[in-house]
This record gives structure tokens, C-alpha cells and sequence, in this order.
């Protein structure tokens, strides 16, 4: 009998060895040749996996929010009687990448980011991802919105919107060393406790 496959470890191994080189050298240093070498594969094998580079980086950019928003539901289902509040700031939190362990992450993310200018179909991927995260904290911010009794109700779309993009901003700014990561949570943790009425 011929030996089966794991198509799908084969492939998330192939995006781990995408995201380390991409740490190291960027995105525009990911090449197939090298991926093969890094994964310990043929480069026959990355090509049976992905048909191009592209479908490759595709499929590396989606592994990725995948891993970040696995440790999101880690971190609500450990505390599944929190409040909706609590929940939005363990998910921004997780989002913006900033401990220590994170900043390999959270630099592959970036670079991600900015081939997504260029690459219209990487461009697609982070749309849908971002809109995914944007309906999260829409509905969380909703439901804490209600919980918390504003007088004003709270544009929660549009919350969402303003907190997704601070997010990946502290990301930015915590990597090139503009802000510290404690300097970075407490930006985040002050921005929450405002939507709230409770800005300190």
C-alpha cells in the first residue's frame, strides 16, 4: 500500500516555514526553493501542496489569523461568564500581537500587510479577514453597550472600525520601537475604558 499523505500537515508545515522566512528576510525573500529547504520537503512536494507562490503566501497569510484567533477562543472559553466588555478587550488584545512572544508574529503579519498593496489577491484575504474581526467586536461591543446602559448609544460598526485599526497600529508601533509594549497596552486598555464612559 502506498503511503498516505497529510495533505493538511504537509500544508501547515509549508506556511510555518513561510512565516520564519518571512521574519527573517521579508516577504520578498520567500522563495519555493527556500521554503522546500526550510519545511524539509521536496520542492515536488510544496508544488503539489500550491500551484504558485501566490496560492502559497495565500495560504500562510490565512494559517496565520487562524493561529491568532485560536488563541482568542483559548482565552474566552477559559472565562466563558465573562462580559462582553472583558471578552472585546481579551480579543483586542490577542489582535494587536504586543507581548514579547508574539513580535515573530506580529512582524510576518506586517509584512503580510504591506505585500497586500501590491497583491490584490493577498489584498482579498486580509479584507476578509478584517471583516470577520470587524463583525466580533461589532457584536461584542454591542452587547457590552447594552449591558453597560448608555444614555448615547454607542456606534458599535463604527467602534469596531476605530478599535481594529488602533490595533494594528500599536502593532506597527511597538515593533519599530515608537512605543513599548506596556506603553501599547495601556493605550488599548484606555481606549476600551472609554467606549465604556471610563476613560482614565
Amino acid at each position: 500500500m502506498p503511503r498516505q499523505v497529510d495533505h493538511v500537515g504537509r500544508r501547515r508545515l509549508i506556511a510555518e516555514a513561510v512565516c520564519h522566512l518571512a521574519d527573517e528576510r521579508g516577504l520578498e525573500g520567500v522563495t519555493l526553493r527556500d521554503v522546500a529547504a526550510r519545511a524539509q520537503v521536496s520542492m515536488g512536494a510544496v508544488q503539489r501542496c500550491f500551484r504558485t507562490k501566490e496560492e502559497m503566501l495565500v495560504f500562510a497569510l490565512g494559517y496565520i489569523g487562524e493561529r491568532i484567533m485560536e488563541r482568542v477562543q483559548v482565552r474566552l472559553v477559559r472565562s466563558p461568564a465573562q462580559s462582553a466588555g472583558t471578552a472585546l478587550g481579551h480579543a483586542a488584545t490577542e489582535i494587536s500581537l504586543l507581548r514579547e512572544e508574539h513580535r515573530a508574529e506580529a512582524r510576518v503579519w506586517l509584512a503580510f500587510v504591506a505585500q497586500a498593496t501590491v497583491s490584490e489577491v493577498l489584498a482579498r484575504t486580509l479584507k476578509a479577514n478584517y471583516a470577520t474581526l470587524q463583525e466580533a467586536f461589532t457584536r461584542l461591543i454591542s452587547e457590552a453597550g447594552e449591558g453597560a446602559g448608555h444614555a448615547v448609544p454607542l456606534d458599535p460598526q463604527r467602534e469596531a472600525r476605530a478599535l481594529l485599526a488602533l490595533a494594528d497600529g500599536l502593532t506597527a508601533h511597538v515593533l519599530i520601537g515608537h512605543l513599548t509594549s506596556q506603553e501599547a497596552y495601556d493605550v488599548l486598555h484606555a481606549h476600551l475604558a472609554g467606549l465604556w464612559g471610563h476613560r482614565s
